[in-house]
Order: structure tokens, then C-alpha cells, then sequence
């Protein structure tokens, strides 16, 4: 479960309680058929599956296999009125192809930052290999939408046009400050410590092992919960930490609003949806200051930002809160109460007004280009009826 699956889900529910017909291609389990079994249906979305082969070193993630011709012949089939492409890179460059050739609008959804992953990976030749895919994929889309004002400058940077901003949408009964639980804190920091949680995939873009910063901050536990192909590793580089391993559904809930800060240190996020889910389980957020977290958290009112690549500067942040527990309330009132109307119901609603625009033929009303109102600064600085 990643960002980009969870807010597919939650786009077909509201996509099912308004009625629509949805048809969603995604990569199979397997290699040879596309179908293996009854064909799956989610959220009212009829699934079809396509052969797919594991990507190397993270077998979890499917690349799916075959051409163009595959996916034209799937869209002409089913003759959508808009084709919404989530985060595409290989099966979606496909897609976009398909549509255009047969004429169908796209909306093109840029939330992964896959040519910066190049470096992480160690084949930094592919990240000019792998912005020439993303730029070929956007030019083509009828309208691109992304998730922060970040993103929107680094398409726009790269000459993309037809860019405009769909954030996400948070649960916020689901994750709500009322799930706090003293019985999990317990299992989790027996001595009574400060939690210092982390929530996401346990692989290499999301920079988990800079979490050794915060290793012997006074009277905190720090505690990872997720799942990936970096777990062994992560759990050697930080041996005092608690890792949960997976959690959904209300154990995520819980576990979320029993922390008392959570850290997020990746820099490639274009949103970083786990932050919101943490600031509407009233939890302040201490984040690295590029990319989405600019526009989610604000400096001195619901966590803090740090320059990229300073651990000291993190740890300091971290230090901050941690040691002041009226200021560590503040922070989580005012952090609650920021995405209170970051409902995914009107974010889902906004983006069946895009697929209508689209469809329809209308321009893209230009959106502002800004840079965040929320610099990085010290802690001494500041006071305290379609188908798709």
C-alpha cells in the first residue's frame, strides 16, 4: 500500500457512490494470462489484469509487460469518456499513447518522482532517460495534475504545459485524535518514552536510515511502521527502534494518533499523504524541506521543515518538541485542525469536475505559480454519469 494505490481507492469509492462506470488496468500477480480467476471487483471497478513481471529488488512492485496494442485494444472495447492516468511511467506511457491514438481524453496524475529515484538506486545515467519517459508522457496528456506547488514548478520547470493542482483528500474519522490509545503506547515504549513514529514503504527513496539521528534523544522510542525491502537493513542501522512491520485500517489509525511526533525524512515525496494522516490524528510533524511537505507543514504551527540532508538540523527540530510538551501541544491543535477540510469526498468531487472538463473539451484555468509561504528555519528563529 503506497501513496498512489490509497488515493486510487478512495477516488473509486466516491467514483461508485456517484454512479459512474470504471474500468481499471493494472499490472497482474503473474507473467503469462491476464485474467487468473474471476475478474476482481473493487469499489464498484471492474479490475483488469495484465501480465506483469517483479521489478528487481522490490518484487512487491509489478511492471507490467506488452505494448501499445494491449491497451488500445482493452479502451476501445470498453470506449471510455476520459482515461485517468495514475502515476504513470511504464504501463501508463502505454496508455497514453493508446488514448491519444484513439482519441480519448487523459488526465495524467504526476505524484512519483521516479527519475530522482535513479541516484538512490545507483544508476544515476538513467535519471535524464527517465525524465525524457515522464516529459514524452505529460506533453502527450491532454491535462496533468499534481499534488503541491513544488511539483507544479518542476513541471512547469521542464517546459510541461496544461498543468494544473489536485491535492489529496484525508479520512479524518478515521484518523482522528480520539483513536489514541494508551494500551498500544505501552506495548510499543513499555518505559513510558515519547513516541517518535515513521509510517511508510521501508525502501530506499524514503531515506528511513536518516532516522539514526534520533538515536538516544532523551526519553523517546522510536517506532517504524511499514513494510519494504530495506527492513532487515533499517533494523540492524537502527537497533533501538520498534518496527511494527504493516499496519492498515484502524491499526494504523491507532498506532498514528498514539505518537507524539512523526518524522518523515524522505525527499522525493510530490505530497506525502502519510503526513496529513498524521496531522489529523493531532500529531505535529517534523519533515525534510523539499517537495510536498512545503505546502503541508507549517513552520512553528504544526511541526517544523529542515534542509535536505541536514541530520543535525532534524535531530534539532526533533529535540525542540520532544522537550516541550506545551509547545508539542500547539503544535498538534493547530495541526488537527489545518485538514479538517481536506475531505477526500471534496477532493474526489474536484477531480470528476476535471475528467467533465476534459471531456468537454474547456481549457485548463491557469493555476498561480508560487513558492511556499513555509521557509526552513531554525527552531530559535520562531516563537513558539461518466465512464473512466
Amino acid at each position: 500500500m503506497n501513496g498512489v494505490t490509497h488515493s486510487i481507492l478512495r477516488v473509486l469509492e466516491h467514483l461508485e457512490d456517484q454512479g459512474h462506470d470504471v474500468l481499471v488496468i493494472a499490472p497482474s500477480t503473474y507473467a503469462v494470462s491476464e485474467f487468473v480467476g474471476p475478474a476482481e471487483v473493487v469499489h464498484g471497478a471492474t479490475v483488469h489484469r495484465v501480465p506483469a513481471v517483479p521489478l528487481a529488488g522490490y518484487t512487491n512492485v509489478r511492471v507490467a509487460m506488452g505494448g501499445v496494442y494491449r491497451v488500445k485494444r482493452i479502451l476501445a472495447d470498453y470506449a471510455p469518456d476520459v482515461v485517468h492516468l495514475a502515476s504513470p511511467f511504464i504501463l501508463g506511457w502505454r496508455a497514453v499513447q493508446a488514448a491519444h491514438q484513439l482519441g480519448i481524453p487523459t488526465i495524467a496524475i504526476y505524484q512519483t518522482e521516479v527519475p530522482s529515484y535513479a541516484a538512490r538506486y545507483g544508476v544515476p545515467f538513467l535519471e535524464n532517460w527517465a525524465w525524457n519517459r515522464v516529459e514524452n508522457i505529460h506533453l502527450l496528456a491532454t491535462r496533468t495534475l499534481v499534488p503541491s506547488t513544488f511539483a507544479l514548478n518542476q513541471l512547469r520547470g521542464r517546459g510541461i504545459p496544461r498543468v494544473g493542482m489536485w491535492r489529496r483528500g484525508v479520512d479524518t474519522a478515521r484518523f482522528s485524535p480520539e483513536k489514541r490509545d494508551a494500551g498500544w503506547r505501552a506495548t510499543v515504549a513499555p518505559g513510558g518514552e515519547r513516541i517518535i513514529g515513521y509510517v511508510g514503504r521501508l525502501a530506499i527513496e524514503k531515506q528511513v536510515e536518516d532516522l539514526a539521528a534520533l538515536a538516544n534523544v532523551p526519553n523517546t522510542k522510536l517506532v517504524i511502521v511499514g513494510d519494504g525491502p530495506q527492513k532487515s537493513a533499517l533494523q540492524e542501522a537502527l537497533p533501538g527502534a520498534v518496527f511494527t512491520g504493516f499496519l492498515g485500517g484502524e491499526e494504523l489509525a491507532k498506532a498514528v494518533a498514539s505518537f507524539d511526533l512523526f518524522v518523515h525524512p524522505g525527499e522525493f515525496e510530490t505530497f506525502c499523504q502519510t503526513i496529513q494522516e498524521a496531522m489529523a490524528s493531532g500529531v505535529p510533524v517534523v519533515a525534510t524541506g523539499r517537495g510536498g511537505p512545503l505546502d503541508l507543514v507549517e513552520n512553528s504551527r504544526t511541526g517544523w521543515l529542515y534542509q535536505p540532508g541536514d541530520l543535525a538540523g532534524f535531530r534539532a527540530r526533533v529535540m525542540d518538541l520532544m522537550g516541550d510538551d506545551a509547545k508539542r501541544r500547539a503544535f498538534a491543535t493547530t495541526a488537527h485542525a489545518s485538514v479538517q477540510a481536506r475531505t477526500w469526498p471534496v477532493l474526489s468531487a474536484e477531480l470528476v469536475r476535471q475528467y467533465q472538463s476534459v471531456i468537454a473539451g474547456e481549457p485548463l484555468a491557469e493555476t498561480v505559480e508560487t513558492k511556499s509561504r513555509r521557509p526552513v528555519v531554525e527552531p530559535a528563529q520562531t516563537k513558539s454519469g461518466a465512464s473512466l
